[in-house]
């Protein structure tokens, strides 16, 4: 019987593990909105049927809430971060700076929800809520594996 089980729970673990896939990750690039900020960062994507994200970014205004999301592609350029694309709502990520102006959002989102995003951005929030006050402050191009 110990067998039985310890096989099948083998198993389970080996097939959780080909549900992830290798992790990528990306440089931030400023943006246009980012104005006098020297903000810079990765952005780490971790595929599977729940893409988990983590973005940490230094730089930015301390104390203040940022947004970040997943974008598709615009049209208004070829350039991903310049396109001008929708964002993908159910991949918001909300957090405030430390006093240094140093950002770590983590969050996760269905692979189906973003198969087809382009870009990562990183706006300058209204408030606790989300509401993005610029077009992006931190960018930069992804691909969903």
């Amino acid at each position: 019987m110990k067998k039985i089980l310890f096989a099948s729970t083998l198993a389970l673990g080996l097939s959780a593990c080909t549900m992830m896939g290798l992790p990528a990750t990306y440089t931030l690039g400023k943006q246009p909105a980012g104005g006098a900020l020297n903000s810079s960062g990765t952005v780490t994507v971790t595929p599977g049927s729940m893409v988990m994200t983590t973005a940490r970014v230094a730089g930015l205004a301390p104390n203040t809430y940022y947004v970040a999301h997943y974008h598709l592609q615009g049209t208004a350029s070829a350039d991903p971060c310049s396109s001008g694309g929708p964002p993908i709502m159910s991949s918001k990520m909300v957090g405030m700076t430390d006093a240094a102006g140093m950002l770590t959002l983590n969050g996760s989102v269905p692979m189906s929800d973003v198969m087809a995003a382009t870009y990562y951005n990183i706006h300058t929030a209204t408030g606790a809520d989300g509401t993005p006050a610029d077009a992006g402050v931190a960018c930069t191009a992804v691909r969903m594996r």
